[in-house]
């Protein structure tokens, strides 16, 4: 015959799900994965409004951000709000903005390395020329029109790097792992 268990039983049994729910919870959305919903059109068609991802947070502090990674972060002039954008330019680089033309000039292409970005559907006629620093990046949207980035307020310094987008699970006929990897030929 089973125990009937008291009120009080029932509510300590919660309560310890409860806890232990969140002892395994809380450290994994802290420094393994978070969820971020897309808000606007700055990278589109790569990703559009209300799009739901998992982002990677572990990845940043095992190694470097790579150029082209789609990356969540913390927006330099207001650090309570996160936006998301591709990284196009890494850390002592030059980024040349020449219409819809990207140069990067770094150690190994002192001349210019001229960007192949098919991902871009909205080109703009901006003109920019910045210089990163140690631990900065110039980030900017797919949608280079409708993009609020880098070419406006500056670089991203690597601490306020939330992580690199991991997996989009809305909508559902988009779900995928590492939305909008590119990796340019060599």
């Amino acid at each position: 015959m089973e125990e009937k268990k008291s009120g009080w039983q029932s509510f300590w049994e919660l309560l310890r799900f409860a806890f232990l729910a969140l002892l395994i919870v809380v450290p994994i959305r802290a420094f393994v994965a978070e969820p971020f919903i897309v808000s606007g059109s700055s990278m589109f068609p790569t990703f559009e409004n209300g799009d739901y991802l998992i982002v990677d947070k572990i990845s940043y502090r095992l190694g470097a951000p790579e150029r082209y990674d789609v990356v969540v972060f913390r927006y330099p002039a207001d650090p309570s709000k996160f936006f998301i954008k591709r990284i196009i330019g890494l850390p002592n680089e030059t980024v040349d903005i020449d219409g819809s033309t990207v140069t990067i000039k770094n150690n190994d292409h002192k001349n210019g390395l001229v960007l192949n970005q098919p991902f871009v559907k909205n080109k703009s006629n901006s003109e920019t020329h910045f210089e990163l620093k140690d631990n900065e990046y110039f980030v900017m949207g797919d949608n280079r029109g409708a993009s609020s980035d880098s070419r406006y307020w500056g670089a991203v310094k690597k601490e306020l790097l939330t992580g690199k987008a991991f997996i989009r699970l809305l909508p559902f006929d988009k779900i995928n792992i590492l939305p909008g990897d590119y990796k340019e030929e060599k």
